[in-house]
């Protein structure tokens, strides 16, 4: 394929094309070329194309999605907004390199706190990056409109919402601009909250660290239902690590993947060395899923705290049983200190593809990179 080819995937119809690489391949203007012969599947006609770009005469692979465009970025490539992990310096890394990084907003103490780390991250880059949101019902909550405001406020225009409905919201991020990423782990959530004018959708698979839901619906199904249902933009979530995962996520519908563990093991993530290490040695096995007998299932690391977790919720135990073996403070200090048997910490299956400890920088370019490769040529050989 020369390198001036653009190879249009469609989450409705698969393409193929030689247009020249600046040539639109967005919902509405699908990339010229002859339908392929086998449907993908869905709801809408949107495309996603693939360009292979010359820039300062180093050659780079780019992919423009749906996503990308409603969000003004370069690649379709999230940095998951992880609690303790979201912080200015991995954002800005990810931002910088083409996708979008993510500040964690309950990682900071207060609002103003969180306007502080915004500022930081400002300093690192100048492209777009966002700020998670995650509402759980808690009997002292934190004072979710304030972190608002103070997003707001600091002129942050691209939000993840997660937890809890976003419709309280989002009167709020819309007269202020603020286009709304929900994080959900089903197609019916994602529906709602594009009923609700969310920008986009993340959507988790069964396979994702953290709470994966009760419907325990691996990718491979959820993303191609999810393309079925959804008319607005959505990304995967959960089970990738690399560009053959991003490549897996276009083709069955999606318009971009989100990675929480893979760029948790990155330079710039601020978690103890030995937590990344661990991730490194670490296979899909390596995981435990707690809080299924109570409903509220997350998988998390596979560590003497979370084995006895599991034992004691097994015999009949419940939360307040477990209370102080999963209590946050404790898994703060994994991720601080390294103690890997301090507390709980999250991670996903996917760390069984996560080998190495690069800059966040160089995951986004080789994941895109990587995906080009994939598509245009190993899938070519089946067009």
């Amino acid at each position: 394929m020369s390198e001036d080819a653009v190879v249009g995937v469609s989450s409705r119809v698969a393409r193929s094309a030689t247009d020249e690489p600046g040539s639109s391949g967005f919902a509405g203007s699908p990339t010229p070329g002859p339908a392929a012969s086998r449907p993908a599947g869905g709801a809408t006609d949107s495309s996603r194309s693939l360009s292979r770009e010359r820039s300062d005469d180093t050659r780079r692979a780019r992919l423009r999605t749906r996503f990308t465009e409603a969000l003004g970025i370069e690649h379709p490539v999230v940095q998951g907004g992880m609690m303790w992990v979201g912080r200015a310096e991995l954002a800005a890394a990810v931002s910088e390199a083409g996708g979008l990084g993510m500040i964690t907003a309950l990682t900071q103490p207060t609002p103003a706190d969180l306007v502080k780390e915004i500022e930081r991250a400002r300093t690192l880059t100048d492209k777009p990056f966002g700020v998670n949101l995650t509402i759980l019902p808690s009997i002292t909550p934190p004072p979710y409109d304030e972190y608002r405001r103070a997003i707001i406020d600091a002129g942050v225009t691209i939000v993840e919402t997660a937890g809890a409905n976003p419709e309280p919201h989002m009167d709020m991020f819309r007269e202020h601009g603020v286009r709304v990423i929900h994080k959900c782990t089903s197609v019916r959530h994602a529906l709602k909250a594009e009923k609700v004018g969310v920008t986009a959708v993340s959507i988790d698979g069964f396979e994702c660290a953290g709470h994966p839901g009760e419907d325990d619906v691996p990718g491979l199904v959820l993303i191609p239902a999810a393309a079925d249902a959804l008319s607005i933009p959505f990304i995967a979530s959960g089970g990738f690590a690399d560009g053959r995962g991003l490549a897996a996520a276009l083709v069955l519908g999606a318009d971009g993947v989100n990675m929480g563990s893979r760029f948790m093991c990155t330079e710039e993530s601020p978690v103890a060395r030995a937590v990344k290490e661990r991730i490194v040695e670490a296979s899909e096995l390596d995981t435990n899923l707690i809080f299924r007998s109570l409903h509220n299932t997350a998988r998390v690391a596979k560590n003497a705290v979370s084995d006895e977790v599991v034992r004691i919720l097994a015999e009949g135990g419940q939360f307040p049983d477990v209370r102080e073996l999963v209590a946050g403070a404790r898994g703060r200090k994994v991720f601080e200190n390294g103690d890997l048997d301090a507390g709980i910490w999250t991670v996903g299956q996917v760390q069984g593809l996560i080998h190495d400890i690069p800059p966040a920088g160089e995951v986004v370019r080789r994941t895109v990179s990587q995906a080009y490769e994939v598509l245009s040529q190993r899938l070519s050989l089946f067009a």
